[in-house]
């Protein structure tokens, strides 16, 4: 009854971007607004666009359908719909339901009056996927080095993209992106944890305070960082996995165009290192002596 009660307080007029009164409405618990509407739209079209383009190929199968991005040689020119024109056309379907979405979460918090925490974070998961398709492709020269829209073909790709710099792992920016990923989960498992072991005390037992739940990470680990704080961290953390993973293929081929392992000779130059003369060629493998030339990228 208090939802029931809150929600008549909730659903009045305002808050919309565009649009105004025309779309502010809902649909049982959805709201709807403009870019509700938009969102439907691009969403609905991108998933015929890719049932038309499996049709095309002859097969239904989800695993094998492939919606490739155009071939190199068309450079950033529009591609025939059947040569890499379709991936163009879903492309531009996906950011516009990405981005209406995001636009829908900023009218919601107007309307509940709620900080723009939401949208903000998923700003970040839009940008990664921007930069796929979008930014180093431009960088690049060519859409054709967007991902195409499928399992295994993605897979493939991803496969591909990564010999293709030898050894993507030594990637800088995609080591600090998937530190990230692992610490956001193991925060997420523990916050989780911590809250259900709270809720749920042994049998006959009151609930638990957040003063147990602060007490219990301080007697753990020396320190809690609080309610409020955990948050603040559980955000930062998701944020700086999505930024770095931008940034780990933005710089792939715009910015480092040989082998990621040859990257990290500057660290076997340093000075608090005994002169043995190692450094790693363009194929990430061989090294050379101590009187041997300084080689790089095989030259």
């Amino acid at each position: 009854m208090a939802l029931l009660s809150f929600e008549k307080k909730y659903r009045v007029r305002g808050g919309t971007l565009i649009g105004g009164d025309l779309f502010d409405f809902w649909v049982g618990p959805f709201y709807v607004g403009f870019f509700g509407v938009t969102t439907a739209f691009f969403a609905l079209l991108g998933t015929i666009l890719i049932f038309w383009g499996a049709a095309m190929q002859g097969t239904f199968n989800p695993w094998i359908i492939n919606i490739a991005p155009p071939d190199l040689s068309y450079g950033l020119g529009l591609a025939p719909l059947m040569e890499g024109g379709l991936w163009q056309i879903i492309t531009i379907c996906a950011i516009g339901a990405f981005v209406s979405w995001a636009l829908r979460e900023v009218e919601i918090c107007r309307k509940l009056g709620m900080g723009y925490h939401v949208p903000f974070a998923f700003s970040f998961a839009i940008l990664a996927y921007v930069t796929l398709v979008v930014f180093r492709p431009l960088l690049m020269g060519a859409w054709g080095h967007g991902f195409p829209y499928g399992i295994f073909s993605h897979l493939d790709w991803v496969s591909n993209v990564g010999y293709s710099y030898l050894h993507f792992h030594y990637n800088p920016a995609h080591m600090i992106a998937v530190t990230f990923f692992f610490t956001t989960t193991l925060a997420l498992a523990l916050h989780g944890g911590l809250i259900l072991s709270a809720a749920n005390p042994e049998k006959g037992e009151e609930a638990k305070t957040p003063d147990h739940e602060d007490t219990f990470f301080r007697d753990f680990i020396g320190y809690s960082i609080g309610t409020l704080g955990i948050h603040r961290l559980g955000l930062l953390l998701a944020l700086n996995a999505g930024f770095w993973s931008a940034v780990c293929i933005i710089i792939s081929g715009p910015v480092w165009t040989a082998g990621w392992p040859e990257w990290w000779n500057w660290w076997l130059t340093l000075p608090i290192w005994p002169d043995q003369g190692v450094i790693y060629d363009s194929t990430g493998l061989t090294t050379y002596g101590t009187n041997a030339p300084i080689l790089i990228g095989g030259e």
